[in-house]
């Protein structure tokens, strides 16, 4: 193959609408404009959410509450989804994604309280919350932040 025997894929290229360019060519005379009108000027690009000078309803409604921009999001996963892993493994974040309790680390994952842990495991996550560690050192398990 050479350089000049390439050539794209079929129906890959497609000619270009040539718009006002005689009434025969089906885009003639306004250029699929219409007639007249803010749309049919040159240059008449409006803002996103411009609606003709009417205040806009980004402005009407009125703001509620607060978003924090540097708020850490943090994924969560319970005591209970634990029992998953073998009696003695060591649980880390990634052994935490692998087997589907968590989808994503975001900015850290903790481990809630919820339900009852029956083995004992080394678990190395971001936080944990106080029934989360109690559970887990109470089956003769670690609690270790990284």
């Amino acid at each position: 193959m050479k350089l000049h025997e390439l050539s794209p894929a079929a129906g890959s290229k497609k000619d270009v609408k040539r718009i006002g360019r005689g009434a025969a060519s089906g885009q003639g005379k306004t250029a699929g404009k219409g007639h007249k009108g803010q749309k049919a000027r040159a240059g008449r690009g409006m803002r996103i959410g411009f609606e003709g000078g009417q205040m806009p309803l980004q402005r009407r409604l009125p703001k509620r509450g607060f978003n924090n921009i540097f708020a850490k999001e943090i994924a969560t996963v319970n005591v209970s989804a634990l029992n998953a892993f073998e009696d003695g493994a060591t649980v880390d974040i990634e052994a935490l994604v692998n087997a589907g309790l968590v989808k994503k680390a975001l900015d850290g994952v903790k481990v809630l309280g919820n339900g009852e842990l029956s083995k004992k495991l080394t678990v190395k996550v971001n936080a944990y919350s106080d029934a989360a560690k109690q559970k887990i050192e109470a089956v003769g398990g670690k609690a270790e932040v990284i």
